[in-house]
C-alpha cells in the first residue's frame, strides 16, 4: 500500500471521526430506537488481493434482509428500516467505515468492497488486477453512477481508475463524492 495515501487515509479518517462523532451516535441511537437488532450491520466484504474482511455498516435493513447485493432482492423496499431509505440516500449508514479505514480494511478512494457472494464482480476485477487495490468508502465508478451502472461499467471504472490513480486523483474523487452526497445523486435504493 503507498505509504502516502496510508498516511492521508489515516489522517483524514480521525480527523472525520472528530467532527463526525455526534452525528455518528444521534444515528446509532435513531436505528436502534427504530428497528429490532444492532445499530451496526457487519458484512463479510471482498478486500484486497480477495481478503475477506468484516465491514460496518449503520444498519438500513432489517435483520432478517438475505445477505446479497440489494439489487438482487425482490423487493429490496420490504427489507428497509423505518429510517433506511434516509440513511441510504444520505449516505449516513457508510459513517461506521471511517472504522476500516482506520484499521487498514479500506482505503476513502478505491473501488467499493464487493460482498463474498458477488462472483460476478470479484472474477472481472481479478481479471483486470484491480482486486489488488484497497477498497474504498468511495470511488471512480461511485462518482460515475454508483447504483445505475452494470457490473462491467463499475469494473471498467475500477481499472481506469487502478490506471489513473493518485493523491490528487483522489482528492478530486472525495469532492465530487462530496457534491454528489449532498445532491443525492446515484442512490437508486
Amino acid at each position: 500500500m503507498n505509504v502516502v495515501k496510508r498516511l492521508f487515509d489515516i489522517a483524514l479518517a480521525l480527523i472525520a471521526a472528530i467532527f463526525l462523532i455526534l452525528p455518528i451516535v444521534m444515528v446509532a441511537i435513531c436505528v436502534r430506537l427504530t428497528s429490532r437488532g444492532p445499530a451496526l450491520y457487519w458484512s463479510d466484504r471482498v478486500g484486497q488481493y480477495n481478503r475477506i474482511f468484516k465491514m460496518p455498516k449503520f444498519r438500513s435493513m432489517r435483520v432478517d434482509t438475505p445477505a446479497v447485493a440489494t439489487h438482487l432482492l425482490t423487493d429490496p423496499n420490504l427489507y428497509l428500516t423505518p429510517i433506511g431509505p434516509f440513511l441510504r440516500k444520505s449516505s449516513l449508514d457508510e459513517l461506521p467505515q471511517l472504522w476500516s479505514i482506520l484499521v487498514g480494511d479500506m482505503s476513502f478512494v478505491g473501488p467499493r468492497p464487493a460482498l463474498f457472494n458477488q462472483d460476478d464482480l470479484i472474477q472481472l476485477r481479478e481479471q483486470v488486477g484491480v482486486h489488488a487495490l484497497v477498497p474504498g468508502l468511495t470511488g471512480w465508478a461511485q462518482v460515475n453512477g454508483r447504483d445505475e451502472l452494470s457490473i462491467a461499467e463499475k469494473v471498467a471504472l475500477d481499472a481506469a481508475y487502478l490506471q489513473r490513480q493518485s493523491l490528487w486523483f483522489d482528492l478530486q474523487i472525495l469532492w465530487i463524492t462530496f457534491l454528489k452526497v449532498v445532491r443525492k445523486d446515484g442512490v437508486s435504493h
